[in-house]
């Protein structure tokens, strides 16, 4: 049996991210699923909790025909360790799969195979374009599985993401805190 490892802040899960979640299902028995920066949230760059993101991930990945397991990650910011750290807090993996260079690297110096896959539509689904139309009022919807858009709505997500993105007239301040 072969598990697959794929880490993420999902902020939120679209279907970029459900595009590798698919072609991992098709290499591998069982499919782990990290998310990443779990400690953090009410942020524009993080607006969803761990537990919201759960949610998400949990019911689109629920019409996989695989095992799957979602484990929230903290970060720790000790790069040397943070292998190592992802390996304690998951269900044992054969492989893992990621695009980002470091992530790339932090695997690799650890002993773990990772696989990398072509992009999907990166244009269009990158969370930070796509919570930035969200603050907008733009036309998100279809860029996420129907399952995220009621999670956003259960949770009043959009609500959030637009009140943490206001401006108090503080130049000094920063939005994301």
């Amino acid at each position: 049996m072969t598990r697959g490892f794929y880490i993420g802040r999902f902020q939120p899960f679209h279907d970029g991210h459900r595009e590798m979640t698919d072609r991992i299902a098709e290499d591998v028995d069982e499919v782990v699923v990290g998310i990443g920066s779990a400690d953090a949230s009410h942020t524009v760059r993080n607006p969803f909790t761990a537990g919201e993101r759960i949610m998400m991930l949990s019911r689109v990945l629920d019409e996989l025909d695989k095992q799957t397991y979602v484990v929230p990650l903290e970060d720790i910011n000790r790069n040397s360790v943070w292998a190592s750290h992802v390996e304690s807090m998951s269900p044992n993996f054969d492989v893992a799969y990621s695009n980002n260079p470091l992530v790339i690297r932090l695997f690799e110096e650890d002993g773990i195979e990772v696989r990398q896959s072509e992009m999907y539509n990166r244009g269009d689904l990158k969370g930070s374009r796509i919570r930035s139309r969200m603050i907008e009022g733009k036309d998100w919807e279809h860029l996420v599985p129907d399952a995220v858009v009621d999670v956003i709505d259960e949770v009043d997500g959009l609500e959030r993401l637009r009140q943490i993105s206001g401006d108090d007239g503080d130049d000094a301040t920063e939005n994301d805190h």
